[in-house]
């Protein structure tokens, strides 16, 4: 089987194409490679802990590589910084050449994501890309994808949609012009369970803030676990 990284972003899309890989049997997810900034130690755009991202990773049994850059980084910076970690991952897994992305619908970001990895020598893989969003919404919920938005640009969606679950009630609450799964960037998601996950995670809604006078964030911290039991 092709050996496949899978870019990782914390949310549903890269959830789901998880989900969908994982249904084929002519390729094999054999790790995850996420982006995360330097100083507040969270995914970057998605703004999710990176102790959240970890126990995601654990809950999928997948190895994660992470790919650090500063905060309001370039895109020459954000494109060394993922060069080493694919160069990374390459010697992990000698051979490997494949990454796949959750993109679903813009040509220009997978134009943008085919012609830097074209430079790179790696192969780009969209397996929902094309798909019929508001259908793919509705069939991540019915498939067990549990998620809650984490961000939303206000300047396309109203804020107080930040911090809600990407359930069914999500999905006819939005505007008529907001894409059902945000493909253009009005919310993006974390996702505590789903098909793809051996376990939920069980996260709790933090703080809801503000940032660059547009994007609205809501935090979510893994919820402590109690102390076990001690042997009698």
């Amino acid at each position: 089987m092709k050996q496949i990284l899978l870019s990782w972003s914390g949310g549903k899309d890269a959830a789901w194409t998880l989900h969908t890989l994982r249904q084929r049997d002519d390729v094999h997810v054999v790790g995850l490679l996420t982006t995360l900034t330097e100083g507040f130690d969270r995914i970057s755009m998605q703004g999710i802990r990176r102790e959240v991202l970890h126990a995601q990773a654990a809950a999928t049994g997948l190895p994660l590589i992470e790919a650090w850059i500063p905060q309001r980084a370039d895109n020459a910076t954000y494109e060394a910084s993922f060069a080493a970690a694919l160069q990374q991952a390459g010697e992990r897994w000698p051979g490997l050449s494949h990454i796949a992305y959750g993109d679903l619908l813009l040509a220009d970001i997978k134009a943008w994501r085919e012609a830097l990895c074209a430079r790179l020598g790696w192969r780009p893989l969209f397996p929902l890309f094309g798909s019929d969003t508001a259908a793919l919404a509705r069939e991540m919920i019915a498939g067990g994808l549990r998620a809650s938005l984490c961000c939303v640009d206000t300047q396309q969606l109203d804020g107080d949609f930040s911090g809600r679950a990407f359930d069914a009630a999500l999905l006819e609450a939005l505007p008529g012009a907001c894409d059902r799964c945000g493909e253009n960037g009005e919310f993006h998601t974390c996702v505590a369970d789903g098909p793809m996950f051996t376990r939920p995670l069980q996260l709790d809604r933090g703080e809801h803030v503000l940032r660059d006078g547009r994007f609205a964030y809501t935090d979510f911290l893994l919820r402590p676990q109690a102390p076990a039991a001690p042997a009698t």
